[in-house]
């Protein structure tokens, strides 16, 4: 019997800075805040899909040293299974994240480290904890070949298919029928289907030029517009989840994989599980931080039960 959701990503240590603006070339400016923690999107929904109350098993590669370390810990209290080749000779990947101290918004920059290494022969080795879960879930910080056989198998399976094509790099166009949901941000989406999206319309129209491309569905998010369900015969905007003053967006779209992903694997409908994936991003925007901000399946039910929107 299928169960859960199995995820192919990255970790990397995030090192956030807070402050006003981003120094610009040759420019030193003094910060208001520091903070290392976990992130890496993979790794990031993987934390946000077990906190939700799905069973996960996240998939990736890191090196043998503290940022390693890092990682396992944080799946042994969040409840992730690691799926994990541990390498001598490259390091665990770090992210620089800039968080503006004011209104939340960042900039990152990344580099996988060992998880960037992740091949095909890693996925055809998590061939089997693939095929028994309910949902898989990928994206391409880690290379897309090894992102594309993952699908090709879980699609094969019969397993529900996430893909979310952050960040915006070229993937082959093949990745695109193999896709249940793809799910791209305004800026992603964007990039894939070549003109903005400042407006519902226009997300809608890049909707059904994504499902021309292939994929089943196109789940758009918006931030605080909310997200974009859109299929051959139903397109919804799903309202943003409110739950307090907003510190820092820079997990909210891993939060909102992970939370929807969790609630397809439990069964929800795909509107019911965007919305419940609307408030696990909700609440992590309220809180500092990646992986830490994700919330408990508790809290979602609870936020939910309230009826808040944005």
């Amino acid at each position: 019997m299928k169960t859960g959701v199995s995820i192919l990503g990255i970790f990397v240590a995030d090192t956030a800075y807070l402050a006003s603006r981003m120094p610009r070339i040759g420019e030193t400016i003094t910060g208001s805040g520091f903070s290392v923690g976990p992130g890496g999107k993979g790794s990031n929904q993987a934390v946000a899909a077990a906190r939700a109350g799905s069973q996960v098993s996240f998939i990736s590669r890191l090196g043998r040293d503290t940022f390693g370390e890092m990682a396992l810990k944080t799946y042994a209290e969040a409840g992730v299974t690691p799926k994990i080749v541990q390498m001598d000779d490259l390091p665990t990947g770090a992210a620089f994240i800039y968080v503006n101290d004011e209104n939340g918004e960042n900039a990152i920059i990344v580099y996988p480290g060992a998880a960037g290494s992740i091949d095909i022969e890693d996925v055809e080795a998590a061939r089997e904890t693939i095929e028994n879960s309910r949902v898989f879930v990928t994206q391409l910080e880690q290379p897309a070949a090894a992102a594309e056989r993952a699908l090709q198998i879980a699609h094969a399976a019969r397993v529900t298919t996430v893909f979310n094509p952050a960040p915006a790099e070229p993937f082959p166009e093949t990745i695109y029928p193999l896709c249940d949901y793809i799910v791209p941000n305004e800026t992603e989406g964007a990039a894939l289907v070549g003109f903005a999206l400042p407006t519902p319309d226009d997300a809608r129209r890049a909707g059904d030029e994504l499902l021309r491309k292939g994929a089943k569905t196109a789940l758009i998010t918006l931030g605080e517009r909310g997200v974009l369900y859109h299929t051959d015969n139903q397109s919804v905007l799903v309202p943003a989840v409110a739950s307090g003053p907003v510190i820092d967006t820079t997990g909210a779209g891993d939060a909102f994989v992970g939370g929807f992903s969790a609630a397809l694997a439990r069964g929800l409908e795909p509107v019911e599980a965007v919305r419940f994936g609307c408030a696990t991003a909700g609440i992590a925007v309220t809180r500092r931080g990646t992986a830490p901000a994700m919330p408990k399946l508790e809290e979602i039910e609870a936020l939910l039960s309230r009826g808040a929107a944005a």
